[in-house]
């Protein structure tokens, strides 16, 4: 979405200014900050449509920022360093829309933000059938199919998919999957998570070829539902 305004809140002036070529280069209107303090206030100011946040601020803690600035509107993208998986599961616990992990190519991070406007941009539209890919779901006859072939799926394994569908390209949490589908007393069942993730690879698969790969792990995270061309 050429025009989107893109905040970059991170402490490394070289990513500021690799990242700030870039997304302006790519159409998008960009503001950078160096440091945590006069995050939130700037963010009122410049309405960002979307927020790139360093987790790791030398004076701001990340995760409590991602908690404020989720109830002003924007998506936000969390930036990580390798090994702060945990961090990255909290963030996005607290309201992040996804996760990038430094060093991380350009390409990949314009893809992200492209999937994170596309969900902001549909988040209030009520849809009766979801599609991500190959796969559709229509909510009200509860059928998939998957490259047009349909796809015979229990309720939780139809419910699994359709959290992933409704947030296509966003990871979702393994906490998030288990509250939504199973119940808030399951949220530590990561066993039972993997096990009808490993069916509603199958079975999608089964119908169409390559269709349970649009199903990514992101590892020690969650998952998330690969658009066609994202």
């Amino acid at each position: 979405m050429k025009g989107a305004r893109v905040l970059v809140v991170d402490d490394d002036p070289a990513i500021l200014r690799v990242v700030g070529r870039a997304l302006s280069a790519a159409g998008y209107d960009v503001e950078s900050l160096g440091r945590g303090e006069h995050v939130v206030e700037r963010a009122s100011v410049f309405a960002p449509d979307v927020i790139l946040l360093d987790l790791v601020l030398p004076d701001a803690n990340g995760i409590d920022l991602a908690r404020k600035l989720r109830s002003s509107g924007p998506a936000i993208i969390v930036l990580s360093a390798v090994g702060e998986d945990s961090k990255k599961v909290e963030a996005l616990d607290q309201g992040a829309d996804d996760y990038l992990t430094k060093p991380f190519s350009i390409d990949e991070l314009l893809a992200r933000i492209r999937v994170a406007l596309r969900h902001q941009a549909g988040a209030t539209a009520v849809e009766p059938t979801l599609e991500a890919g190959t796969i559709r779901i229509d909510l009200a006859s509860h059928q998939v199919t998957a490259a047009g072939a349909p796809v015979r799926l229990t309720p939780k394994e139809f419910e699994l998919l359709r959290h992933l569908a409704r947030n296509p390209g966003k990871v979702l949490t393994q906490r998030m999957l288990l509250a939504e589908v199973w119940g808030p007393e399951y949220v530590d069942d990561t066993h039972i998570l993997r096990t009808f993730v490993y069916q509603l690879r199958a079975k999608l698969d089964a119908a169409s070829h390559g269709a349970g790969s649009q199903i990514v792990t992101d590892a020690g995270v969650g998952y998330r539902l690969l658009l066609s061309d994202s």
